[in-house]
């Protein structure tokens, strides 16, 4: 991180407001810090974002309390040293600046310059000049509410927890009226401390005494989450609504926990709030998305359209409905909002140009899906506009055009290149010719030999064409590459469980795979098969039902019935069959399958 920098402004300027400065402290009055060493915008979005003390003097300016100030004479020293401090700063030697701010402070105990001192060391990263001034501030300015806040931010920022918890205490005692912005303002105080379970206790302490304060428990929640408590927060967010019900922090905080764990309790607590508080925006908003995690992408719909209602002009609205429309097929709807879009201030306009040419493609309009990819322009969707394109003109038997198209596509990049590259290997897939696409596919590893997607790709070609060697080479490769791919031992482990081959190696490799993509329906799959091959069929019936469920592909509906078949479950294995068929009629897999038990 680059070190703040103060801010250049001309000497005379500098001069000017030190006058003004010295006029004050001699006249015994007010006067805001000095600007010539103020920190740049720059600095303070640093400090804020780091959540630490620069938090706590941000606030807004609080009433002065000009019997605090001590009436201070102007001598030749005191001109000398807040000279020299000013001066330190401006040419951006903020740490001189700060001790000598500090040096001053101590000496002198006027508050005005102990919040100067305060301001230079924080920002000069001197958190123990900082922690000094600050308490010289506050102690000479008891009544400051900022020297106090400053004081606390600084004592948790640096983890000396148990030194801020009395002044902590007093800063919610001196806001009685209003304890609650106190608590608001906590978390995001304690968010970057290190010691992660010390800030908990130390909100636990202080939410103590305000038991029936729902914005105390709310902040014992927020640090929890930090904390990696998750059921404390979940506690914690329910007292909070109990005793505020139309809370929407609260409730979106219950929501987003319980979504960790369950989906359906996330969206039943979101459905129960809005019926209580249907004009809760960001609760519908929030019960939108978790219908589109959970496929229920008609009722997303719905709620989307409502959201919509309030929002005529809404780009994203718009967009979330188009995609959702594009999901249930209802192209007219998807095709209407997207086209809505190209003549709105939507920023991505090429991403709308994208979906509208899939709108086209799903009609089968593929000179209407054509003119929407060609017309998106080189930026971030060019290269998918392009496979896009690709692909239509293939399916138009135009496999000649198809790959001139990608060939002469502008890739900026390598990886773009390498992208082009893989889509040309999937028409020649397509077009059943893998020997050529393997060809291909080596001809770019030899440019760029330790590629993970090149390498992948080739094993999977090299399988297709039964060169079983480059296949188990290639993932070897692939995984001394990258350790951490779990597909490259997946298909090492089913392509060794496929033939019948090594099942004790294939089923470690599956194992690796699994712990490192736990929720993945292939691999899930892959455990079912080499289990069915080891002859364990009950334990091989769980995964390959599980990975069905997951994602109903045909070739795991292949896999699930043939081991529902060889038990005897064969009607339920039929009807798999049978529902996976419907949907992918052309699949190889499946059909060798069904053609090898029934025949």
């Amino acid at each position: 991180m680059l070190n703040p920098q103060i801010a250049p402004s001309p000497l005379s300027g500098v001069l000017r407001l030190l006058v003004a400065l010295l006029f004050a402290l001699l006249a015994g009055c007010a006067a805001n810090p000095p600007q010539p060493g103020a920190p740049t915008e720059e600095a303070q979005e640093e400090s804020d974002a780091d959540g630490g003390p620069g938090d706590a003097q941000a606030g807004a300016q609080e009433p002065e309390n000009r019997s605090a100030y001590p009436n201070q004479e102007l001598t030749e020293r005191l001109l000398y040293e807040v000279l020299l401090a000013e001066i330190a700063a401006q040419r951006g030697n903020v740490a001189l600046s700060a001790q000598a701010y500090v040096d001053l402070a101590k000496r002198t105990r006027d508050p005005r310059i102990a919040r100067r001192a305060t301001e230079i060391a924080l920002y000069a990263r001197m958190n123990n000049a900082a922690i000094e001034a600050a308490t010289i501030w506050h102690e000479t300015d008891p009544a400051s509410t900022r020297a106090l806040q400053s004081l606390a931010g600084m004592l948790v920022s640096v983890g000396r927890y148990d030194e801020a918890l009395p002044h902590l205490k007093k800063l919610l005692a001196s806001s009685a009226s209003d304890p609650a912005s106190g608590f608001t303002l906590l978390p995001r105080m304690l968010a970057n401390a290190q010691d992660k379970q010390a800030a908990l206790k130390l909100t636990q302490n202080l939410a103590a005494g305000y038991a029936s304060l729902p914005e105390a428990h709310f902040a014992v929640a927020r640090t929890a989450i930090s904390a990696g408590d998750d059921r404390l927060a979940l506690e914690e967010t329910r007292k909070a609504r109990q005793l505020r019900p139309d809370s929407e922090a609260a409730v979106l905080l219950e929501a987003q926990l319980l979504q960790k764990s369950s989906v359906d309790q996330a969206a039943a607590v979101l459905a129960d709030y809005l019926r209580q508080y249907p004009g809760a925006r960001e609760t519908r908003l929030a019960y939108a998305r978790t219908l589109v995690a959970q496929k229920r992408f008609g009722e997303a719909r719905e709620e989307f359209q409502k959201l919509m209602t309030g929002m005529p002009d809404s780009t994203e609205m718009a967009f979330a409905v188009a995609l959702l429309s594009l999901q249930l097929k209802d192209y007219d709807a998807a095709e209407k909002y997207l086209k809505g879009l190209i003549n709105s201030p939507y920023r991505d306009k090429d991403g709308v140009r994208l979906y509208l040419g899939q709108v086209a493609e799903e009609r089968k309009d593929f000179s209407e899906a054509l003119k929407w990819y060609g017309e998106v322009s080189e930026g971030e969707q060019y290269v998918q506009a392009q496979i896009r394109y690709a692909q239509v003109l293939a399916r138009q038997g135009k496999l000649d055009d198809a790959r001139a198209r990608l060939q002469q596509a502008a890739a900026k990049s390598s990886q773009q290149r390498i992208q082009l590259v893989l889509a040309e290997a999937q028409l020649l897939r397509d077009a059943n010719q893998p020997k050529a696409a393997f060809d291909l596919v080596g001809q770019a590893l030899d440019r760029v030999p330790n590629n993970p997607d090149l390498l992948y790709d080739y094993a999977m070609l090299a399988e297709k064409i039964e060169r079983v060697d480059v296949l188990e080479s290639s993932l070897r490769k692939l995984i001394e590459i990258r350790p951490e791919h779990a597909h490259a031992y997946n298909a090492l482990g089913y392509s060794l469980a496929d033939r019948n081959q090594r099942l004790v190696e294939a089923r470690e490799l599956i194992e690796k795979a699994l712990k490192l993509a736990p929720d993945d329906s292939f691999i899930i799959d892959s455990m079912g098969w080499v289990l069915y091959r080891q002859g364990n069929l009950k334990d091989s019936l769980g995964y390959l039902r599980r990975a069905y469920a997951g994602r109903p592909d045909p070739e795991i509906a292949a896999h699930l019935g043939e081991v529902l078949w060889a038990l005897g479950e064969r009607s339920e294995a039929e009807r798999v069959w049978g529902d996976a068929t419907r949907e992918s009629p052309d699949n190889e897999t499946l059909a060798n399958t069904i053609k090898r038990l029934k025949h």
